[in-house]
This record gives C-alpha cells, sequence and structure tokens, in this order.
C-alpha cells in the first residue's frame, strides 16, 4: 500500500547492464509505484563523461510522458543529471529528484560542512563547472571507483554482464580509501544509483552511515523501505 499515493516517474539512461536490488532501475523491493521510460540517446558515457546538455531536452519530454502516465514524482537513473536539476525542474509541474547530490545540503547541516564525503562513479567527470552546476562546494571530498577493476568500467562501458563481488569489492575500497584521505568524513553520500545495492557492505567497512538516491525517494514518496542490502 502506498498512502500518500506518489508515483516515482524514474527517466533511465539507455543501458544494458544488470539492475540489482536496491538499483533504480529493479522494482523489486520498492513500495511505491513506479513507472519507467527510457531516454533514447541517453547512454551512460554521454551523460558523465560528455554531460551532453543536447539530452536535457529528451530528459523534459520524458518527464512530461511520464507525469501523463501517472507519476507525480519524477527522478533519474544517474546523479550526474544533478547539473540540470534546475533546469529541469522549472519545464515541470511535479516534484523533481534528479540526483542523490541534492542531499548534500541536508547532510552537512547534520554532520558538519566538509565532513560528508561523495562516493562517485567518475571523480573525472566531476569538474569545477559539474560541482558548480550541482550546487556542490569544490572542496567536499570526493572519491571515486574509477580506480577499481569493474564497477566504473562495466557501467560506463554499458556491458551486457558484470562481476558482482568485484563490483562490491570496488566500492568499498573506494569508500575506505575515500575515509583515509579524509578522516574527517562523519558521512558518505553515495551519487551514482547503482552504487546502493551495496551501501550496507560500505557502512559496514567504514563505519559511516551511507545515503543514496533511495533515501532522498522515501522521504518523498513517503513509503519505501531502507534496504540493508549486502
Amino acid at each position: 500500500m502506498n498512502p500518500k499515493g506518489k508515483t516515482v516517474g524514474v527517466l533511465m539512461l539507455e543501458t544494458q547492464f544488470p539492475r540489482l536490488r536496491g538499483d533504480i532501475g529493479n522494482p523489486d523491493g520498492f513500495e511505491f509505484p513506479i513507472i519507467y521510460k527510457v531516454v533514447d540517446g541517453a547512454s551512460p558515457k554521454k551523460v558523465v563523461e560528455e554531460q551532453n546538455r543536447q539530452l536535457v531536452e529528451k530528459f523534459i519530454k520524458g518527464a512530461k510522458e511520464l507525469i501523463d502516465e501517472g507519476a507525480n514524482i519524477i527522478t533519474t537513473s544517474c546523479g550526474f543529471l544533478g547539473r540540470y536539476q534546475n533546469e529541469i525542474q522549472a519545464q515541470l509541474p511535479v516534484p523533481v529528484f534528479t540526483s542523490a547530490l541534492l542531499l548534500m545540503d541536508g547532510l552537512e547541516a547534520e554532520y558538519g560542512k566538509g565532513n560528508v564525503g561523495i562516493l562517485t562513479i567518475s571523480k573525472t567527470a566531476m569538474t569545477a563547472a559539474f560541482l558548480a552546476g550541482a550546487g556542490i562546494d569544490d572542496k567536499t571530498p570526493i572519491g571515486s571507483t574509477e580506480t577499481g577493476l569493474e564497477f566504473t568500467q562495466a557501467i560506463l562501458a554499458n556491458r551486457a554482464s558484470f562481476d558482482e563481488p568485484q563490483c562490491k569489492a570496488d566500492l568499498v575500497q573506494a569508500a575506505l580509501n575515500l575515509v583515509s584521505a579524509h578522516p574527517n568524513i562523519r558521512a558518505i553520500l553515495l551519487e551514482c544509483t547503482n552504487m546502493p545495492p551495496h551501501a550496507a557492505a560500505i557502512e559496514a567497512a567504514t563505519g559511516l552511515p551511507v545515503s543514496s538516491l533511495n533515501d532522498l525517494l522515501n522521504e518523498k514518496a513517503g513509503s519505501m523501505r531502507h534496504l540493508k542490502l549486502t
């Protein structure tokens, strides 16, 4: 049952890799209704690495179609769309939550400015221009799975399969590296929507609370369990 009647419309990148339980692209485990719209041509490479602005109108068009289908909240399957939050929201009549990065202000209010680290699929792509567009301070501690063996490579290359245990290992190691480099960190924010399936493993390894887009949607849609996944 969905007591607040919220239907979440998800703007999906054009991907083929597996969607594990806890990934926004997998409806299993979410208690609110979800409807999906794949945005044609929006590959991980174009959205994350190229940050192709020409796709923004396609995302807006897809969001309007989701609203026509009954969505009263819009979200996305990629944290890098946070750069276009205001631009997309301005064109839509329902609340839009493009990225987990929207949680940063609240987390810093709770844990202190500079004490929340971001774990991203690509630190290289988190340029100064991106951070400014997404409203993130350029001094924010940022860690990445780029130096791992599987997660970043498999997702950005849009492979048909990946080594799930190695993906988890990449995420855990990246989180440990982030905390080692920034001992002041008191909480971790997962930029990428493919990361939450391994949130519990990251929490166990670092001893720190981990937040993601799932937490934001739980607050706004009001009926999603806090998933403890391994």
